[in-house]
């Protein structure tokens, strides 16, 4: 049997890394062998922490996108399953990319030479911008240029994933779906909620459909595409944490995402996405805030209270990325010192994405 590829795409906070997670549990409890490749514009990624510390196999593509390292995709992937390729290949893009038909998928069947299954290629919809993006709203959050992005992230997907559905009102869901059904007809579109595994079976049913899927090549204008992307500060760091009295970890990562958050609220900084994830020796928390709209969460409590934690910040962020990482240096000091603990930076890194230059595109 060929290893399967399964690769889902949506935009940044859309819930990539949630779907994925409990695709890969579902996979193992089949008795499959399931490597997950996780990807980002630089190191430092909390996706990769968080699905290692559930225990999956995790190979990291950093420094820049699939389809601008199509050949770190490759060899990242060979060296999952310890030689030999797993039976399930999880795949999560940079949730800023697009075009990823005719720079992944396409050269993964017609360029790498190992055989694949290539699954429909789905794309999580994140309703907190998507209702604002596809109403056409001028509030958005985000410019005409990165709404392009995420307009172009739907209209080559095979099928669309509206995500968070339990968060969302009966109205909301039937909206979304009618717009997208509208503006971008023939693909079917699923209710699910990564959280909850509410419609996850449909989702399962469709990964297995094979056919005419992946051939949703697009025009796409890569100066807009560029400026897209550019517009957003992204920021990634690396922070240890450590006190001689034990703080509460869940309660450390609330209060620093609420400080971001409301720094972002008060300079009209649209989040993209801000992720951070705590470890420790006990265990691992998440908190995150995927749109000035809905605000923080605690995606994952440890219940766990540690007198040192290896902190992983990400944020993307309508804003300038040296700004941004005043605001992240600023507000880790204001949360660790209001535990009671000291923190030491890692690393910290800030820019905007370059221009995307593909291995390979075809049409």
């Amino acid at each position: 049997m060929k290893p399967v590829y399964i690769m889902v795409g949506g935009f940044l906070g859309a819930g990539k890394t949630s779907t994925i997670s409990r695709l890969a549990r579902h996979y193992m409890e089949l008795g499959k062998k399931v490597g997950i490749v996780t990807n980002d514009q630089t190191t430092d990624l909390v996706d990769t922490q968080s699905l290692r510390s559930q225990g999956f196999d995790v190979g990291e593509v950093a420094g820049s996108c699939f389809c601008c390292n199509f050949n770190a995709l490759t060899s990242t992937v060979e060296h999952l399953g310890e030689g030999q390729l797993p039976d399930i290949i999880l795949a999560e893009p940079v949730g800023s990319c697009t075009d990823l038909v005719a720079t992944v998928i396409r050269p993964l069947t017609e360029v790498y030479g190992v055989p694949l299954d290539i699954a429909p290629y789905g794309v999580i919809l994140k309703p907190s911008h998507g209702l604002r993006i596809l109403r056409g709203e001028a509030t958005s959050g985000f410019s005409p240029k990165a709404n392009y992005i995420f307009r172009k992230q739907i209209e080559e997907a095979d099928f669309v994933v509206i995500n968070r559905v339990d968060e969302l009102s009966q109205e909301s869901v039937s909206e979304l779906q009618t717009l997208i059904e509208k503006e971008y007809p023939g693909r079917p579109v699923l209710r699910c909620s990564a959280k909850t595994g509410t419609g996850f079976a449909a989702l399962l049913e469709t990964l297995e459909l094979r056919g005419q899927f992946g051939q949703r090549v697009m025009d796409v204008d890569y100066d807009i595409y560029a400026d897209g992307e550019a517009e957003l500060g992204w920021l990634n760091s690396q922070v240890v944490i450590e006190s001689k009295l034990s703080f509460e970890l869940d309660s450390l990562l609330m209060d620093l995402i609420r400080r971001l958050h409301t720094r972002l609220l008060a300079l009209h900084a649209e989040a993209a996405h801000l992720k951070v994830i705590g470890l420790c020796d006990a265990s691992y928390a998440v908190a995150n805030v995927v749109s000035n709209e809905t605000g923080p969460e605690l995606s994952l409590a440890s219940g766990t209270t540690t007198n040192l934690a290896n902190v992983v910040v990400n944020a993307r962020v309508a804003i300038d990325p040296a700004e941004l990482d005043v605001i992240v240096r600023e507000e880790l000091a204001a949360a660790t010192a209001a535990s009671g603990a000291t923190h030491s930076i890692v690393s910290m890194q800030s820019f905007r994405p370059g221009r995307p230059v593909p291995t390979h595109r075809i049409l």
